[in-house]
Parts: structure tokens; C-alpha cells; sequence
């Protein structure tokens, strides 16, 4: 949400049923290695998903596909479908563009639970840099549209009480 990384005309907040976000991918680029995997977000099967839906103008609308399929779909664990979503302020439905999670992918991870999660992103670094940045990134966007997200937000108070006991712990 934060960096869609094409040109768009407008943007509002939109639900889409059927699919949550969750720290699902591994991540063996971007924000991991292969010996040392990061996490990273996926929309997986179930629950109901708020976000930001991106309006572009039709005549570029293929492009900015394409520029997505080749930035997603390599070598991560997506699959791009087309979904209803409802637009929050007017409820009105529309189809848009995404990606879900391939649960059938190597790089998938499902839902390994809060420890091990915390473990792969306290320890993930790739070329994008830290793992947990990229979880300090997520939270915030979420928070300055006012989602409420309760799993990212419990992996984020873990990894803050995880980071002071390191600072601590390098302290003695």
C-alpha cells in the first residue's frame, strides 16, 4: 500500500472477503536469503482483508499488470486473480486485480505461529534490507489508515519486547 510502484489516478480504502493478510511467504530475496528466509506478507485463504484499491487509467491498465506480474510472480508464492472487492465509503462492488497465496508453493509458510514468525523476521535480511523493517513498514501503513490488524500488530509488540531483551542482553 505504502509503495505500489506505478502511476495511479485515484485510490480509496476497499474490503475483500474470502482472503486475510498474513506473513505467509518466505522470502528468499527481497527480505530474506535461502539459508536465512524472511516473511513476508501474502493474502491467504479466509477472513476479510482491508486495504487501499488503486484506480488506473484503462488504457494502462495492461501495463501496470504486466510491471506487477513481473515484480510479484517471481519467485514468490503468488498467484494474481482478479477479486470483488467493495469500496468502504460508497459499498459499492467492483473486480480488481491481486495477488493470493499459492499454499501449493515451496516458499509458502502458512501460519507457523507467532515464535517462529518473530525467529524468521528478527533474523531476515535480504536486498531490501531487514525483515523487521519491513514489518515496522507494514504496521505503520496499516495504522495511518486506521486498520486495525491484530496478528501484525502482535508480531510487531513480540519483536519489540524481543529487540530490548537483545539491547539488554548485549548490555551485561
Amino acid at each position: 500500500m505504502w509503495d505500489p510502484g506505478f502511476a495511479y489516478i485515484g485510490k480509496q480504502p476497499a474490503t475483500l472477503t474470502g482472503f486475510h493478510r498474513s506473513f505467509c511467504i518466505y522470502s528468499h530475496h527481497y527480505r530474506g536469503t535461502p539459508e536465512r528466509p524472511g516473511l513476508v506478507l501474502g493474502l491467504d485463504k479466509g477472513g476479510v482483508c482491508q486495504g487501499i484499491a488503486f484506480r488506473v487509467d484503462r488504457s494502462k491498465w495492461l501495463n501496470v499488470v504486466n510491471y506487477l506480474d513481473k515484480r510479484e510472480l517471481i519467485g514468490y508464492a503468488y498467484q494474481g486473480v482478479k477479486v470483488d472487492i467493495k469500496f468502504e465509503r460508497s459499498g459499492t462492488v467492483a473486480q480488481a486485480y491481486t495477488y493470493i497465496a499459492d499454499p501449493s508453493h515451496l516458499k509458502y509458510a502458512g501460519n507457523i505461529g507467532f515464535k517462529r514468525s518473530v525467529d524468521t523476521i528478527m533474523n531476515g535480511v535480504g536486498v531490501g534490507g531487514l525483515n523487521r523493517d519491513y514489518l515496522i513498514s507494514v504496521r505503520r501503513d496499516l495504522k495511518s489508515y486506521g486498520y486495525e490488524e491484530h496478528n501484525v500488530y502482535e508480531l510487531m509488540a513480540r519483536i519489540e519486547l524481543r529487540s530490548e531483551i537483545i539491547v539488554y542482553g548485549k548490555c551485561i
